[in-house]
C-alpha cells in the first residue's frame, strides 16, 4: 500500500481484516504471560494477587472469545461464498449532475444535525464486484434503504451531501 500524500510505500500498512484476529489473539496471550510471571516469582499467595489473576483471566477470556467470534465470522463468510475484497472502501465520486449507483445495501447510518442543517445518512453500498462504496445523503434513509436488499439509487450532489432522486429495488 502506498502513502496517499507522498506516493511512497507505507511500511506500517497491514492489509485486510485479519488484523482484528491477530490483535485479539495477541491481547488474549498477554494476560496469560502476566499470570505465568506471577507463578514463576512465587507471589501467588496473597488475596490481592488472586484477584489480580482473576482479572487477567477475565481479560484473556474476553479477547479469546472475540478472536473465536472473528474466526467463525470469516469461516461463515467463506462457506457462504461471500468474497471480501482486499482493497479499501471506495468513496463514490460526486460529479456535477445526476449519478446512479447499484448494489447491495450493507449498512445505513443516520446522524441528526443541529437545527437549521439537514440530517445526514451514510449508506454503504456494495456493487456486484468490487469494494464497498460509502455514499452520503441528506435526510433519514434507514426505512427507504433496507439492509441486505439490492437497490439502484439515483442522486444528485447538493451542498456537500447527495439528494436522492429515485430508488429502484431489485
Amino acid at each position: 500500500m502506498r502513502d496517499v500524500g507522498t506516493g511512497k510505500p507505507n511500511p506500517f500498512h497491514l492489509c485486510g481484516e485479519p488484523i482484528v484476529l491477530i490483535a485479539s489473539l495477541v491481547l488474549a496471550l498477554v494476560p496469560l504471560l502476566g499470570i505465568a510471571y506471577m507463578v514463576a516469582q512465587g507471589s501467588f499467595d496473597t488475596v490481592d494477587n488472586l484477584f489480580y489473576v482473576l482479572i487477567l483471566l477475565a481479560m484473556s477470556g474476553i479477547f479469546a472469545a472475540n478472536a473465536m467470534a472473528e474466526l467463525q465470522r470469516k469461516r461463515r463468510l467463506a462457506k457462504a461464498g461471500v468474497l471480501m475484497p482486499r482493497g479499501k472502501v471506495k468513496f463514490a465520486a460526486q460529479a456535477m449532475g445526476m449519478r446512479t449507483e447499484r448494489g447491495l445495501v450493507e449498512d445505513v447510518l443516520f446522524f441528526e444535525s443541529p437545527i437549521g442543517q439537514p440530517d445526514k445518512s451514510i449508506v454503504t453500498l456494495r456493487p456486484n464486484r468490487g469494494p464497498a462504496q460509502m455514499l452520503f445523503f441528506e435526510g433519514d434513509l434507514r426505512n427507504q434503504l433496507p439492509t441486505g436488499h439490492e437497490v439502484e439509487v439515483t442522486y444528485e450532489p447538493r451542498n456537500g451531501a447527495n439528494r436522492v432522486l429515485a430508488l429502484n429495488y431489485k
